[in-house]
């Protein structure tokens, strides 16, 4: 079977709702055992859980703050104990995207960007890559953000940490690339989910409209870019930016 996971296990941070949960679920599909992680919503997580049961994949649920190192461990440790070693990995958890002017920003909000997009996959790799190393494979797959291409304003604190996310990812390509391990990143644009509830329906007009394939992406189209990079078949793929937004970039 093409892009099947039979006989891995995936860690999808933050996926009990958004992107992170079609990831999760596209994963299960190809056949890859996964824990579903969540850190505040037990209700959507729980939910998701029982989806993915529904739907036959072998799924375990853990809490947890991917930013905090000692919670980090306790996930691992979890998931070795119920699935076995994590051999896909795919940091996806994000806090609030405050959009101000710099002059509003303070460096908490600079701090907390910079502690999920760098941080967390930093811990995450950290307590992975051991079992990575000596299997000869492993997959690290960062959910980054049209946002560093686009050079979007008022936004420097998210802006800036998904540039750095992209360059840690670069940097852990070619650090793992002999040991069989690929580290790439996946780019959405904007893909309306639960967090955009609120925002305005004229901005999501106006960037509908800048789309040149003409449609919104779905959290599906993320999944399936997730799934190609998790592949055996992107085995000699790595150091890589995909975006995923219609052609909605700039290069």
């Amino acid at each position: 079977m093409s892009f099947s996971l039979k006989g891995h296990v995936a860690l999808v941070t933050g996926s009990s709702k958004g992107l992170g949960r079609d990831i999760a679920k596209t994963l299960g599909l190809a056949g890859a055992k996964v824990c579903i992680n969540y850190s505040n919503d037990r209700q959507k997580a729980e939910r998701t859980f029982y989806e993915m049961k529904q739907l036959g994949s072998e799924v375990i649920l853990v809490r947890a703050d991917v930013s905090n190192p000692v919670e980090v461990r306790e996930l691992i440790n979890d998931i070795e104990s119920q699935l076995g070693q994590v051999d896909i990995l795919v940091p996806n958890a994000t806090p609030a995207q405050p959009q101000k002017p710099i002059e509003a920003y303070d460096w908490t909000d600079y701090q907390l960007m910079i502690d999920f997009f760098i941080k967390s996959p930093f811990l995450l790799t950290k307590e992975v890559i051991g079992g990575m190393k000596a299997k000869k494979w492993g997959r690290i797959i960062n959910i980054g953000s049209e946002v560093f291409q686009k050079s979007i304003p008022n936004f420097s604190a998210y802006v800036s940490a998904k540039g750095g996310q992209i360059g840690w990812t670069r940097s852990m390509a070619t650090e793992l690339a002999p040991y069989g391990i690929t580290v790439n990143i996946v780019q959405p644009g904007w893909i309306p989910v639960e967090r955009h509830k609120n925002d305005a329906q004229i901005l999501k007009d106006n960037y509908l409209a800048a789309i040149p394939a003409g449609r919104w992406g779905t959290p599906q189209d993320v999944g399936d870019a997730v799934l190609y990079f998790a592949s055996e078949e992107a085995s000699f793929i790595t150091g890589q930016t995909l975006c995923v937004n219609g052609g909605n970039s700039p290069w």
